[in-house]
Order: structure tokens, then sequence, then C-alpha cells
């Protein structure tokens, strides 16, 4: 009975691997499609002598709520993209601490977890794009706020590299990286409600963690393909590396000198 369960064991994890394979191979093709259709597409000069995307603006004829939810459909394939190599370890972490669930139930559990973090990074898509779309607005109507944007761009740059250095960061790094999370040591109960739960806390402290990065993916370009591979190493590397609060440091260190050239270029110099 022990080899049997053993072995279901192996095949179900393996099983996991393959679909997780599958999903990341799948979910960054349709990534690389999209920024190739978007950046086909020329976005708008403005003030300041930079681009604005076409990600902030209305298509003609194309309704806001038709608007959201083509950039939602594409900002959730894109996180899938980008977070999968950090989120797979924390899957296998909540599988081994379930106890007594059978291969289906365990893949449905799984599942859900997933469901469960993508749910919130969803939420911050939400909340993205309205607010992206009111500030382009704004800056298409008023020139001196575009021609702000380029230094702007430099600020938020530095201070979400100065946020890798705080201690704050350091505890939401630490509640993705470590072996068994935050409360997590314990033995999980195998039903929905508690994987749904377990979903949404790896979510909420992913994206605390993920917060800086994000905003500059965000503010940089948020479909250009260069960009979001930079990003996506970042968080990658102070995940899954060993030593990863010296890596945040580095990635923080490397963030901060990319603002201040970023404000250096734009007033001139």
């Amino acid at each position: 009975m022990g080899l049997v369960m053993i072995s279901e064991r192996t095949t179900s994890q393996r099983a996991f691997i393959g679909v997780m394979s599958l999903l990341f191979a799948a979910s960054t093709a349709a990534t690389i499609y999209w920024c190739a259709s978007m950046s086909s597409m020329h976005g708008m000069s403005m003030p300041g002598g930079w681009t604005m995307s076409m990600t902030w603006m209305l298509a003609p004829g194309q309704s806001g709520p038709r608007a959201a939810v083509s950039f939602l459909r594409m900002w959730v394939v894109m996180m899938v993209a980008m977070m999968l190599p950090s989120l797979m370890p924390m899957l296998m972490r909540y599988r081994k601490s379930v106890a007594g669930a059978e291969a289906a139930r365990l893949a449905w559990l799984t599942a859900l977890v997933g469901f469960g973090y993508f749910a919130v990074w969803t939420a911050f898509g939400m909340a993205a794009f309205p607010a992206g779309v009111a500030l382009a607005a704004a800056e298409m109507q008023l020139p001196a706020l575009a021609r702000a944007v380029p230094s702007a761009v430099g600020v938020v740059v530095l201070m979400a590299g100065a946020l890798q250095f705080t201690a704050w960061k350091a505890h939401h790094l630490d509640c993705c990286r470590a072996p068994s999370g935050r409360g997590q040591c314990r033995t999980l109960p195998a039903d929905a409600a508690t994987a749904w739960r377990h979903g949404l806390r790896l979510g909420l402290h992913c994206g605390y963690c993920c917060a800086g990065l994000t905003v500059v993916l965000l503010v940089i370009g948020v479909m250009d393909l260069r960009a979001m591979a930079v990003v996506a190493a970042a968080i990658t590397a102070e995940r899954l590396a060993p030593g990863g609060e010296r890596v945040a440091r580095i990635i923080g260190g490397v963030a901060v000198a990319a603002g201040v050239f970023l404000i250096a270029r734009a007033a001139g110099f």
C-alpha cells in the first residue's frame, strides 16, 4: 500500500510539473504575440519627447468596459507567464502540506490555490487600468503634465528601487521564500475553502513583495517585451536564487541607478 501511494504521488507530481510547463509555454507564447501586436501599433507622440502606449487609449468605437476586458485578458495571461516560475515552488510546498488527498482531489485543490493567487493579480489589473486610462487622458489634455512624465518615470523607478531595501520588502519576500511559508508549517486540510484562502494569501504576499517592480513595469511599458522580461527575471531571481534578500538589494541598487539616470536624462544632463 505504501509503495502504491508513493507511486501515485510521484505520478501526480510529474503531471503537475507537466501541466505547469505547458501553461507557462502557452502563456509566454500568447504574451509574445500580444506584445508584437501592440508594438505594430504606433503610439502617440507626447510633449516631452516620449510616446504614449496604445495600452491606455481606447480604440475608435471601443467602449470602456470592452477595453477593460481586453486589457484584463492580456494582463492575466502576462501575469501567468511572469509569475508562474516563482509560484511553482509555493504550489509544490502546498501540495506537500495537504494530507490524505487523492491525486485527482489534490490536482483540483492545487488549481484552486492558483486561481486564488491570480485573482489577486486580476484585482490589481482591474485597479491599474482605469487609473492608467485616466492618467493618459489627463496627459493628452495637459501638455505641462505630459512634459513632466519622463522625470516622473525616473522618480517612480528610483522609489521602487529604494523600496527593495526596506524591512517591509524583506518581510514579504521572506513569506514568499520561506521553506514552509508563513503559517504553513502545519498540515493543511484538503478542502476547497482552505485552498482558496491559501491562494489569496500567497497572492497578497506576492503582490506586496512585487509592488515596486510591478509599478516599474507599468510606467516603463506594460506591453514592452523587454521590460517584461527584465522585471520577470528580477522577480524570479529574488524568489529562487540563494540569498534572496541580498539579490533584492542588488536589484534595488540597479533600479535606483536607473531612476537617477532617467531623471538626469529628462533634465537634459
